[in-house]
């Protein structure tokens, strides 16, 4: 094994012999451009890497506003079905009172007018809770009575039916009510029907 290591190194050296110093001169320029092509090369996969990073920056931003986009979108229908099942859950309260008053006031003036014989018969308390329980369920959907005597005429709440004159009121001032009105908020269910002092 020694002896062909030692041939192999003796050929080695008889090239280097043959090679002149123009020839060692290009072998090392070869091996220089070797060097060179390889920082071509990185410089190229950097460059092409920064633009694939910048590609994906670009598209993770439209990405990120189309998210954004769809987040704000989500929460306004969100916030627009809330108010629209509000408003229809107002609207469903104010149709069913307004259908409910007309009973009301029929037990209210029937009760207003039962002979005494009749209010003291036990059934006739029933009929009473009867009345009690479509107040507490017109009360359970907001509904308040507007309170009416001795508070000046507002058109916007009462309906004038006369004038009338009225020792202790004012001119413009409510004297009697007629029939009850309700509302639900700020919301006029129906007005209260009155007589107002001349």
């Amino acid at each position: 094994m020694n002896e062909s290591s030692n041939k192999t190194k003796d050929l080695e050296q008889e090239n280097q012999e043959e090679l002149g110093p123009e020839e060692v001169l290009e072998s090392k320029d070869i091996i220089l451009d070797d060097e060179t092509d390889q920082e071509y090369d990185l410089d190229e996969r950097i460059t092409e890497l920064e633009e694939k990073l910048a590609a994906a920056e670009t598209q993770a931003a439209e990405y990120l506003d189309g998210w954004q986009r769809a987040r704000a979108e989500y929460a306004n229908a969100r916030k627009r079905l809330e108010r629209e099942r509000s408003e229809a859950y107002g609207r469903a309260s104010v149709d069913y009172a307004r259908k409910m008053l007309p009973v009301l006031d029929d037990f209210n003036r029937a009760m207003a007018n039962v002979p005494e014989t009749i209010a003291q018969d036990d059934w006739f308390e029933g009929i009473t809770l009867v009345s009690r329980k479509m107040e507490s369920i017109l009360s359970d959907l907001n509904v308040e009575r507007i309170e009416a005597i001795g508070e000046p005429f507002d058109p916007n709440i009462h309906e004038a039916l006369s004038l009338t004159e009225a020792e202790g009121f004012e001119s413009g001032t409510v004297v009697e009510e007629v029939q009850s009105g309700y509302r639900i908020g700020d919301r006029v269910i129906r007005p209260v029907l009155v007589n107002v002092a001349a």
